[in-house]
């Protein structure tokens, strides 16, 4: 990992920089064991049962760890599979995707680019104009409604 004082910006203007091991740690203090679970340990919440699965407001989704804005209420669709979906990122550069190869499938998992925090899948059965449905677990993800300040955690 780069050290945190040396930045790389994505095209949208945000340090996406690695973060360290300890900054990492600290910031998974504050997360609940279901937070902890989806996000460091690459858990699945149930279907229909996340907070943000019905939310539809206009603002932005970030990475309930590092902050960083991952996802945005324009993209946001129903896809009928029990999880928040999105047809296109915040940012394609905020998120980094590792082929998984768990349960006997092939798929995408996507991380936060940051922090490295599991946050769902991308799987190619999406709406135009992308054909990609990101899959996502709302206790990866923090809230920021239309015109609120996304606070940055690093």
């Amino acid at each position: 990992m780069k050290p945190e004082t040396q930045k790389e910006l994505s095209e949208s203007g945000y340090d996406i920089a690695p973060i360290a091991a300890e900054t990492r740690d600290r910031l998974a203090q504050d997360l609940t064991d279901e937070e902890r679970r989806v996000l460091l340990h690459h858990g699945t919440e149930a279907p229909f049962c996340g907070t943000l699965l019905d939310n539809k407001q206009e603002g932005t989704y970030a990475c309930r760890l590092c902050g960083l804005p991952l996802f945005t209420s324009k993209y946001k669709f129903d896809s009928g599979t029990g999880w928040p979906s999105f047809y296109a990122p915040f940012d394609k550069e905020h998120l980094k995707n590792i082929e998984d190869d768990s349960y006997g499938m092939t798929r995408i998992e996507i991380r936060c680019a940051r922090c490295d925090g599991h946050q769902g899948h991308v799987f190619p059965d999406g709406p135009p104009p992308t054909g990609q449905r990101y899959c996502l677990n709302s206790a990866s993800l923090e809230f920021f409604p239309k015109g609120e300040e996304l606070p940055q955690k690093v």
